[in-house]
């Protein structure tokens, strides 16, 4: 199945607009490192108190599962996009059949078929 060209522009720019969702939200937290798609997750430092420091600890433990989680947000994102680019985006990456359109529109970085 080819996608057709307005479709495609479609999930290209559904990709676009999470891609900088989900970088604008990283930027929240954590900073970007050297490598592309890399953050450091960051925290408040509010004191040296024990109580203070304890609530450091907690803020940069959420952070850094919350990171971890959008950074892999976007590496498929990001995935989606180059496969866009090098003609392979909506094929299965299990069993090389097509993903239905209705999957990519539901979920636009998909890269299994539902029945993989």
């Amino acid at each position: 199945m080819i996608i057709q060209p307005e479709i495609l522009k479609e999930l290209k720019e559904k990709l676009l607009a999470e891609k900088n969702r989900v970088k604008e939200e990283l930027g929240r937290i954590a900073k970007p490192n050297k490598t592309e798609g890399d953050y450091t997750t960051s925290f408040s430092e509010i004191g040296t108190d024990e109580d203070e420091n304890a609530s450091e600890v907690e803020e940069y433990t959420a952070n850094l599962a919350l990171e971890a989680n959008l950074e892999k947000q976007l590496k498929e994102i990001t995935e989606a996009l180059e496969r866009i680019e090098n003609g392979t985006y909506g094929k299965c990456e299990n069993c090389a059949k097509d993903i239905s359109i209705e999957r990519l529109r539901a979920y636009p970085a998909a890269k299994t078929c539902l029945d993989c």
